[in-house]
């Protein structure tokens, strides 16, 4: 895919997830406790992982950037009246941007020793 498409992709998925966080969830925690938590990871990861494809930027740029969202979005939720903002929410949505490229950074680094080993 190109980078513009990743681009697209990058909104469209960014304005769906706005969207769902936004969204009221009912009985869910009952099913599995911090399962918000789990979701606020997941999709960080997904979204750094679209944002590194759609744009050329630092890592620490783009982890900024999805920090910034995330902060954005807890702000949003303490200002409807069936959702409310939770710091820990916000350390998922940090720690699931960090994840992804921290695993990124270790994966380039083996496939580069892998390439010195087999010149």
């Amino acid at each position: 895919m190109t980078r513009r498409l990743y681009q697209v992709l990058f909104l469209t998925v960014l304005i769906a997830c706005t969207a769902l966080f936004a969204k009221e969830v009912k009985n869910v925690a009952q099913l599995f406790p911090h399962i918000d938590k789990v979701a606020h990871f997941s999709i960080f990861i997904v979204l750094a992982g679209i944002m590194h494809r759609a744009f050329k930027a630092h890592i620490w740029i783009h982890i900024l950037l999805l920090a910034s969202y995330g902060a954005g979005i807890e702000m949003m939720q303490s200002t409807l009246p069936h959702r409310q903002a939770s710091f820990p929410d916000f350390i998922a949505d940090v720690l699931g941007a960090t994840f992804y490229f921290s695993s990124y950074w270790i994966w380039q680094k083996k496939c580069k020793k892998k390439k010195i080993e087999q010149a």
